[in-house]
């Protein structure tokens, strides 16, 4: 008998606010038409001033948190992908873990961008199967549009915030909880998604670039290697797979793995339309989304996978 992380609940948290294409067309020079044929894009949530990352993810983790049905007490672990932290340090992980009334255990941000939460969930597992912790909350939180520069229509029709939370218990099982897990990144091609500031450079926050054409060339290739590496890992062949729910980064990219990989479009889980590319948050948004329409059940197998600015990428496989 193995150890596993197993998924035992999940939860999601989105700004009041929804700013549409055609609202975005008011600022810049944009069509509610060019947005959809290009990225899939329908609307995004965006924050409040005086709503931070950590807001969204205690939401989401208390979401979770009841889904599960447990309390903050049962939690010891806290590993939480964000690329907008509230604050240079502590880690937004602390400030949730305060806001959740946890005193025990450890809680830690992981920084991935776009990827950050395949990596969250499985570093959450690798603490799990040693047995050093019981149960996680693996969250991802953004706050995007703080880094977004919004005179660029190339990047700020993109991007959304929100956050999306699992809870991960340790179980002894040979079926279910995370099967198999592929983490990738090449830092040659930093250059192609990043932030053009932080602490150490300027002293600022800096706003978002990216070049999107070479993007979309790496992303499809790299995703769809990922997911059959992971795959592999679990010795289960991708015909298996009853859902695959990919970041939700942009419509053409998730259409160019479907068609690389020959999956059946009936099984992919998007929300790209309503949320946007909300980063970190994309993947445990849309799982939520689909948990709780009924759509994903328990006994299903289910994959995930992303990729963001390092370039990092990724793919993991469980079932519940």
């Amino acid at each position: 008998m193995s150890r596993r992380g197993v998924v035992i609940g999940s939860g999601s948290a989105l700004p009041a606010r929804i700013v549409t294409n055609d609202e975005l067309a008011q600022r810049i020079d944009t069509s509610d038409a060019w947005i959809r044929e290009r990225t899939g894009i329908a609307q995004r949530h965006i924050a409040s001033e005086d709503e931070r990352t950590s807001d969204l993810a205690t939401r989401a983790a208390r979401a979770a948190l009841e889904d599960a049905g447990l309390t903050p007490d049962d939690i010891d672990l806290i590993v939480l992908a964000t690329a907008t932290p509230d604050l240079t340090f502590p880690s937004t992980a602390a400030i949730v873990q305060s806001k959740l009334g946890i005193t025990a255990g450890a809680a830690f941000d992981v920084h991935a961008v776009c990827t950050g939460f395949v990596y969250a969930l499985s570093t959450a597992n690798a603490f799990l199967t040693t047995g050093q912790h019981r149960r996680a909350l693996v969250i991802g939180a953004e706050t995007f549009s703080r880094i977004i520069d919004w005179e660029d229509r190339s990047t700020c029709v993109l991007f959304g915030d929100g956050a999306g939370a699992f809870v991960l218990e340790a179980q002894d099982t040979e079926e279910r909880g995370i099967l198999g897990s592929m983490l990738r990144c090449d830092g040659s091609m930093t250059e192609l998604l990043y932030v053009d500031g932080g602490p150490s450079a300027t002293g600022t926050v800096g706003h978002l670039r990216m070049q999107g054409n070479k993007v979309f060339k790496e992303a499809v290739g790299r995703i769809s290697s990922a997911m059959v590496e992971a795959a592999k890992v679990a010795e289960i062949p991708m015909s298996a797979v009853d859902w695959f729910v990919p970041h939700q980064a942009n419509q053409r990219i998730i259409a160019g793995v479907v068609k690389r990989l020959e999956l059946d479009t009936s099984r992919i889980v998007s929300t790209i339309a309503r949320h946007g590319n909300t980063s970190a948050a994309s993947i445990p948004l849309a799982y939520d989304v689909a948990r709780r329409d009924g759509r994903i059940k328990d006994g299903d197998l289910v994959m995930i996978e992303g990729m963001g600015g390092g370039l990092t990428w990724g793919a993991a496989l469980f079932r519940l």
